[in-house]
């Protein structure tokens, strides 16, 4: 069985702009009910202005006690610049990631500076953090649609991309950011970034906005993409994007592949819990589209197992 590999992104792009403040105990709990799940891949935080993203604030303390707790847990950290860098450097990173808009409004709006100083900051990070031995990632953020400057021409998109690549990114994730992709725009973009980017270093990261990010992950899968982002519960919305709902659901991109054939080595029952304990964190409803029907799955089987004890006890 073919695998694809998840990158759980609730701990930082999930949790980055929500209103109730999360404790690093928390967040290194969710991220332990992740790993049981079965989950060996997370964003873990990001080393940001803590004045822009209060909820990063305790960026290097989680990374450090992630390092102890976890030492085989694959987790890559955001930084904006050199000086994130050096931050995430000194707390222990082992991957980072830098982001890079695909458009000018949208990089004045996020990091207050034009596309040509947008790209040659994450040339220069990418660079530095290879030097310096840490696997690099790179987004293209607003890769299909921007929310103030309409649709991102692909021909942008397919060039960011080779830059990130030539600068040293071993991973380069495609993002659409605001939620605005349908199937064929996912077959277009990909078929076309798999022509300059090696699949194996592509990756797809969806909102659901719309409500087609599974229908996106499909026809990213049907290209040969095999590596996406999810968030847990659905979590997740960037705070500096009008418009951008939540991420595409850990579970719903599990279930969906697992029942076309794919092995991604979650367990989605256990991946509930990390909903539950994440509803309860953050005091609303969370979860994807198949949530409701997990649960009643998990319903199903505590009861027939109930019945099966019960019976074996009586003869």
């Amino acid at each position: 069985m073919e695998k694809i590999f998840i990158t759980d992104v609730s701990p930082r792009d999930g949790l980055q702009n929500q209103t109730v403040q999360v404790s690093t105990k928390a967040k290194l709990d969710l991220i332990r009910l992740l790993i049981k799940a079965g989950v060996a891949s997370v964003e873990a935080t990001s080393f940001v202005s803590p004045k822009a993203v209060p909820q990063m604030a305790d960026a290097a303390e989680l990374l450090q006690q992630l390092n102890i707790a976890f030492p085989g847990l694959r987790s890559s950290v955001l930084v904006p610049n050199l000086k994130g860098l050096e931050r995430a450097f000194n707390a222990g990173a082992k991957e980072i990631a830098v982001v890079l808009s695909a458009t000018q409004t949208m990089n004045q709006k996020n990091i207050n500076m034009n596309l040509d100083a947008a790209i040659d900051a994450s040339e220069q990070t990418l660079l530095a953090a290879r030097q310096q031995g840490l696997l690099t990632r790179a987004y293209i953020a607003v890769a299909f649609e921007c929310p103030f400057e309409g649709v991102t021409p692909l021909d942008r998109v397919l060039t960011l991309a080779r830059k990130m690549l030539e600068a040293g990114a071993h991973e380069i994730v495609i993002a659409d950011t605001i939620g605005a992709a349908s199937p064929a725009d996912v077959k277009e973009r990909f078929t076309a970034l798999a022509s300059v980017i090696p699949l194996d270093q592509l990756a797809a990261h969806f909102h659901d906005t719309r409500g087609m990010a599974v229908a996106n992950a499909w026809s990213a899968l049907e290209v040969g993409v095999r590596r996406f982002d999810a968030s847990t519960g659905g979590i997740g919305g960037c705070p500096f994007a009008p418009g951008a709902a939540g991420n595409l659901a850990t579970e719903d991109l599990a279930l969906m592949a697992e029942r076309s054939g794919f092995a991604t080595g979650i367990d989605l029952d256990r991946l509930l819990d990390a909903v539950d304990f994440a509803e309860t964190e953050l005091k609303r409803t969370l979860g994807g589209h198949a949530s409701t029907w997990l649960r009643r799955q998990r319903e199903k089987n505590i009861a027939s197992a109930i019945f099966s004890k019960s019976i074996s006890s009586q003869t």
